[in-house]
């Protein structure tokens, strides 16, 4: 069993809740769901793809939503009147609700969703604001002003 006292840093910090709960969450294990299996990969330098297996779900039992630093996708399979009733020999194919929930880092934006062959893929990209980019400041060569004084230079009248 590895767990983490966190307190003693809730105690001396300030500013630093999220932080400290998200480290909280990872390293407790007890409520990790493991349904439905998801991938997360880097695209680009500042592009990700997060792929999730949604066999058995279709566009509209689908649901994603970002909010504020946090990415909520939920499945729940809609029940149909006009589908027949059949009797399952053998169900491996789950079809079970799930709600799977990411923390996103600052400046990190959805762009985009695609449901195809059974995978659910969410493109996500960081655009780091221009206020926020670092920047060159130039070196003038004549911008500083030199105050010359002269010591011990007066002339007696």
């Amino acid at each position: 069993m590895r767990h983490f006292d966190l307190s003693p840093l809730y105690r001396s910090t300030v500013g630093f809740d999220r932080l400290f709960s998200i480290l909280d969450q990872a390293t407790s294990n007890d409520s990790a769901p493991s349904y439905p299996p998801y991938n997360i990969e880097r695209t680009a330098e500042n592009a990700y793809r997060i792929t999730i297996a949604v066999a058995g779900f279709g566009e509209a039992d689908l649901s994603i939503e970002s909010k504020e630093n946090a990415l909520t996708v939920k499945g729940e399979k809609q029940a149909s009147d006009t589908a027949e009733k059949r009797e399952v020999l053998h169900q491996g194919i789950a079809a079970r609700a799930f709600e799977r929930r990411f923390q996103l880092a600052d400046y990190v934006q959805v762009t985009g969703a695609s449901l195809e062959n059974g995978l659910l893929h969410i493109d996500l990209v960081r655009e780091i604001p221009e206020a926020k980019k670092p920047r060159q400041i130039p070196i003038g060569a004549g911008s500083a002003k030199v105050i010359e004084a002269r010591v011990g230079t007066a002339k007696a009248a």
